[in-house]
């Protein structure tokens, strides 16, 4: 049998309330953690995947490297890390860029309201991705995926969108 997963839920000021299995969660829209991840090579490209298509929300679109949810007693880095390295076959160092409250409609009456901690890192060889997860990932230049976001925004994730926006928006 397969643990179902819990996400911590939190007040706006990231205080811990509660635990909450994590579909569940997403079907009642309430706020919780998460963390995205953007992983960037020497030559300023984005590591981005395609989830897979088993996955039961917005399965085969393409997000940032890695996003998820940090497990109870878990800091929002460790979570970070470990999921890289579960999703994306690989560990790099990762630093903390910013945080922000979002809440999306990702289909099928499902609804992320998440506190999300965005991290950055820097990575040069391939992924090794787990299929359970990953579909496909490419390296995307920066500017190349801005224009393929507004161009083409059903091929993306709800989240991605928002997030590639807080993101220049920070660090522009």
């Amino acid at each position: 049998m397969v643990e179902k997963e819990n996400v911590v839920l939190i007040t706006e000021q990231d205080e811990p309330i509660g635990l909450m299995e994590k579909q569940e969660a997403h079907v009642a829209g309430v706020l919780h953690r998460a963390f995205s991840v953007f992983i960037f090579n020497d030559n300023g490209e984005l590591l981005i995947q395609q989830r897979a298509f088993e996955k039961y929300h917005t399965p085969g679109k393409w997000t940032n490297t890695c996003c998820s949810h940090p497990r109870d007693g878990e800091t929002y880095e460790e979570g970070a890390i470990r999921r890289l390295q579960e999703e994306m076959g690989f560990t790099c160092p990762i630093e903390y860029q910013f945080n922000f409250i979002y809440k999306a409609d990702v289909g099928q009456g499902l609804t992320e309201h998440e506190l999300d901690y965005v991290f950055k890192g820097v990575y040069n060889e391939e992924p090794v991705v787990n299929p359970e997860e990953v579909a496909a990932y490419k390296w995307i230049d920066f500017d190349e995926l801005q224009q393929d976001v507004q161009n083409n925004p059903e091929e993306y994730t709800p989240w991605f969108r928002i997030i590639l926006k807080e993101y220049l928006a920070h660090l522009s």
